[in-house]
């Protein structure tokens, strides 16, 4: 291939890149996307447990973090979920609402990957090139941009980077967008892994080993956040939603805090039942809270001294210890398990200096920015993804 025109470059096939492709083209744009991975969408297939929660029935401002927390209000405010819903809708994609709003397809991914590439294929305007390297990338002194890649060199007017971040880097994550940023003298910020698990090396990693595959309701928090959903034990830490969620305000060296009873005055029950039921054991009274496993390890933590004693043998200061300890047991991790398996990727382009209406550069005419590869990072639950869609009818309307 010599170098062919098209009006617009879209570089990554992820969720912002294909919606961006099928908007453009709707305005009559020659788009063509290039993937670096040899299948289209693979993030989007392994989204949700293969379910893909594609949106949530509350999208708002704070789902997102951000250096420039204001910069999502004007695409979210312009294509909400109520829109992407609807696009849903029209092509008969069966969902169900789960917890927290999320929403989820009831098939699989593959019909929100399969209804992004119908969109596509029906303009007959939009190229998709898998398997595409891209080597480099240059400005074109009349106007607009050439790409150089594996298969052959490109021109277009505009050129849009939706790339994704670092995270999974299997599934085609990788840092060409930030490369390409600071190329055209972007600042991009510190990048780290989020919506990840949690590792540890001390003596707690032997409790998670031990109650691997058990969960439960918590609330894990510390001075920033704090998300109350399920805890899951694992071979090598703490994962399942509340710690995911945690890691985006986590950083290395910190510790958090969980309560393992976030519905329950624990100090007010100890104390009543010590007058109810005098020769009873602390483990017997919280049973019906836990599972027997969970319940053994939790004993061990906080109360071994006492784990015979009949709970009228216990002073009251002792009983209100043990029940903060059980709403505030503080653990100390020793890392995430990296971008190997986050979901997101924190930080990335700066976007005091992307225009929030049409995601174009400030410092470069006619490069443009969408989704991940952007300093916003969606809480769990179908924000990311809603991010990739409103970012990209923004900059759609535009390229």
């Amino acid at each position: 291939m010599s170098h062919l025109n098209y009006d617009v470059i879209v570089l990554g096939a992820g969720a912002s890149g294909l919606m961006l492709a099928s908007l453009a083209a709707q305005r009559g744009r020659k788009v063509l996307v290039l993937e670096k991975a040899n299948k289209i969408g693979k993030k989007i297939l392994m989204s949700g447990g293969g379910k893909c929660n594609f949106t949530n029935m509350d999208v708002e401002p704070a789902h997102f973090i951000s250096h420039n927390p204001h910069f999502v209000i004007s695409a979210l405010s312009r294509y909400s979920q109520w829109d992407f819903i609807g696009l849903v809708c029209d092509y008969g994609i069966s969902y169900e609402e789960r917890n927290h709003g999320r929403l989820f397809t009831l098939k699989g991914a593959k019909e929100i990957l399969a209804m992004l590439l119908d969109l596509c294929e029906k303009t007959q305007r939009v190229t998709i090139q898998s398997s595409c390297e891209v080597t480099a990338v240059q400005q074109l002194e009349d106007q607009g941009y050439s790409v150089k890649t594996s298969l052959g060199d490109f021109k277009a007017e505009s050129l849009v980077v939706a790339t994704g971040g670092l995270s999974i880097p299997t599934l085609g994550g990788s840092g060409i967008g930030y490369q390409l940023a600071k190329q055209f003298g972007h600042h991009v910020h510190p990048t780290r892994a989020g919506l990840v698990p949690f590792t540890f090396s001390d003596q707690f990693k032997e409790v998670t080993t031990r109650l691997s595959g058990n969960a439960l309701d918590v609330t894990l928090s510390n001075p920033l956040n704090a998300f109350n959903e399920a805890l899951l034990f694992t071979h090598r830490g703490l994962s399942g939603p509340s710690a995911l969620q945690l890691s985006n305000y986590w950083m290395a060296g910190q510790s958090f805090k969980i309560d393992f009873l976030p519905h329950q005055d624990l100090e007010a029950f100890l104390i009543q039942k010590k007058t109810q039921q005098p020769k009873v054991l602390i483990r017997t009274l919280l049973s019906d809270f836990f599972t027997k496993s969970i319940l053994l390890e939790l004993q061990q933590l906080i109360w071994p001294a006492d784990a015979e004693t009949a709970i009228a043998q216990m002073s009251d200061d002792k009983l209100i210890k043990i029940a903060q300890q059980l709403h505030a047991f503080e653990v100390k991790p020793s890392g995430t398990e990296g971008y190997r398996t986050a979901e997101v990727t924190l930080g990335g382009v700066d976007t005091t200096e992307v225009s929030s209406k049409t995601m174009e550069s400030k410092k470069q005419k006619g490069l443009y920015f969408v989704g991940e590869v952007l300093d916003v990072t969606g809480h769990l639950g179908g924000y990311n993804f809603q991010w990739a869609w409103s970012s990209a009818y923004a900059a759609a309307q535009y390229v």
